[in-house]
């Protein structure tokens, strides 16, 4: 008998001395992980500002793929939520509290089961020179419940750290795949209208082409616009010679105009385009795959008997402008070959 009492004051002791140590633990909590990732800030702020994209990132989706979600009718931005309902993740929701465009996001999250608990997420997303900073910050209060599950299953940072650091490694890797995305498609032949056009030319080695281009083109708009000049389409590069044997290339940068236009600058020239008959190729994607757009060109003209025209027109029309549509899986180009 005096044992059995011996052990339940031991165990007494021991539910007192746990209790202690429970309550005295930080009742606050707060930790962040951080990656930074290579895609322009609205690519990756509109991804994680889109519940329904949710997903393709998070890291407790998809350790509970059989997890029942719904959706708000705002999926996106303030007051966007969603509530899940899994075996493995319990019951909860989240709910998007404010954001600042492109800046920051902040939510709620609450738990249901297996315990009831809240916490405040933030999302940052700082410009650098690699990419995009992106900062995943969880902070909230525990309970005596909180506390006494954490004494015994490890930290909320712990436990929920690597979360955060794989959901930001998928996040990366599902924005690059989604830059990634591009399309062909050889529309056949078309005839180009032609017209006045405003450039600047030059010749340089294939190496030098894409330095030079990005110096030149900006150069003929900015004439355009400090001049007044109505510009009639999308600015194009026009190829006058493409000599891979001898590593040389001959191009103008140009903005097309409604009408002739003497320029008053020695660098800006002004030319015409005779309407042609050409073969038209749309690129949607990065202008990294503007080879492939070239080739699957030139393999369309030779596959249908068409011969290009000696001395001819061969441009590359730019549809989008990058500075309004960041993501080059969304960037259009048409390419424009005279044949006969």
């Amino acid at each position: 008998m005096k044992i059995l009492k011996y052990i339940l004051l031991l165990l007494l002791i021991l539910v007192i001395g746990l209790s202690i140590y429970v309550a005295v633990q930080p009742n606050d909590y707060k930790f962040n992980r951080s990656r930074t990732i290579e895609a322009p800030a609205s690519i990756i702020y509109n991804k994680v500002n889109d519940f329904k994209q949710w997903p393709e990132f998070s890291p407790w989706l998809e350790q509970d793929k059989e997890a029942t979600l719904n959706y708000s009718d705002n999926t996106v931005g303030k007051d966007a939520s969603y509530s899940w309902n899994g075996e493995v993740l319990g019951e909860g929701s989240m709910t998007t509290l404010e954001t600042v465009a492109n800046n920051s996001i902040n939510q709620k999250i609450e738990f249901i089961k297996p315990f009831e608990a809240n916490a405040n997420i933030d999302w940052t997303f700082e410009p650098s020179e690699e990419g995009t900073k992106v900062t995943w910050h969880m902070e909230g209060k525990q309970d005596f419940m909180t506390k006494l599950f954490t004494t015994f299953a490890g930290s909320i940072e712990s436990t929920t750290g690597p979360d955060f650091e794989r959901g930001l490694f998928k996040l990366d890797s599902v924005v690059q795949a989604e830059m990634k995305v591009y399309s062909i498609n050889v529309e056949g032949v078309t005839q180009h209208s032609g017209g006045y056009y405003l450039y600047n030319t030059t010749s340089c080695k294939f190496s030098e082409f894409e330095q030079n281009m990005k110096a030149m083109l900006p150069k003929v708009g900015a004439y355009a616009m400090t001049h007044n000049v109505t510009m009639a389409g999308p600015p194009f590069i026009l190829y006058h010679k493409w000599d891979e044997e001898n590593d040389a290339v001959i191009f103008s940068c140009a903005v097309p105009t409604n009408s002739k236009i003497v320029s008053n600058e020695p660098g800006i020239l002004t030319g015409k385009l005779e309407s042609f008959r050409a073969v038209r190729t749309v690129l949607k994607g990065n202008y990294d795959n503007l080879k492939e757009a070239w080739e699957a060109t030139m393999k369309y003209i030779a596959d249908n008997n068409l011969k290009m025209v000696e001395g001819g027109s061969m441009l590359e029309t730019y549809i989008t402008d990058p500075m309004q549509q960041p993501n080059p899986a969304e960037w259009l180009t048409e390419i424009y070959v005279a044949v006969k």
